[in-house]
């Protein structure tokens, strides 16, 4: 098993409720890594039985507008994707931590992520799990790069899987 996955089969061991957040835009370039990898999450898991209810929310330029739907689900765990300067090669996936997200510059949402975590938690408790993808490019009209196409099929792909009872 590769870190990746050893890391969020850790984080996701006792989850009760998945929610799972793509954040970012669909026209500046690489910035989709977050939509793109939750919809791929979405149909992966489909209508299979999963290890834990698990729900795709797509949060793309605002999401903070979906914090109430999020609130109503009552997850016990929070997986928030999006494009993440991290200063790595392009198509890099990491897990962040949110206490301290300033580290990485997540890119076109209107509301820091920190923000909306903190103003979750204040209704429920919940595990967050913040994973950011390294972005090629972020010019408006670019069509994402190969990098990031490769990064959203594995990330789908572990998740997926991890979520998907066997």
């Amino acid at each position: 098993m590769r870190p990746l996955e050893t890391t969020l089969k850790q984080n996701l061991k006792d989850a009760g409720r998945v929610a799972i957040l793509g954040i970012g835009s669909d026209l500046r370039g690489d910035d989709v890594a977050g939509i793109l990898t939750a919809q791929q999450i979405e149909k992966i898991i489909g209508r299979k039985k999963t290890i834990t209810q698990a729900r795709v929310f797509i949060g793309a330029t605002a999401p903070e507008n979906l914090t109430g739907e999020i609130k109503r689900f009552q997850p016990t765990h929070l997986i928030i994707i999006d494009a993440a300067e991290m200063n790595a090669t392009p198509g890099h996936i990491e897990i962040l931590n949110p206490d301290t997200i300033s580290g990485a510059t997540f890119c076109t949402h209107s509301l820091p992520v920190k923000v909306i975590i903190d103003y979750l938690l204040q209704s429920f408790k919940f595990e967050v799990i913040t994973i950011g993808i390294q972005p090629k490019t972020l010019t408006v009209g670019a069509t994402p790069s190969k990098e990031i196409l490769a990064a959203v099929k594995q990330l789908s792909s572990i998740l997926g899987k991890l979520l998907i009872k066997s």
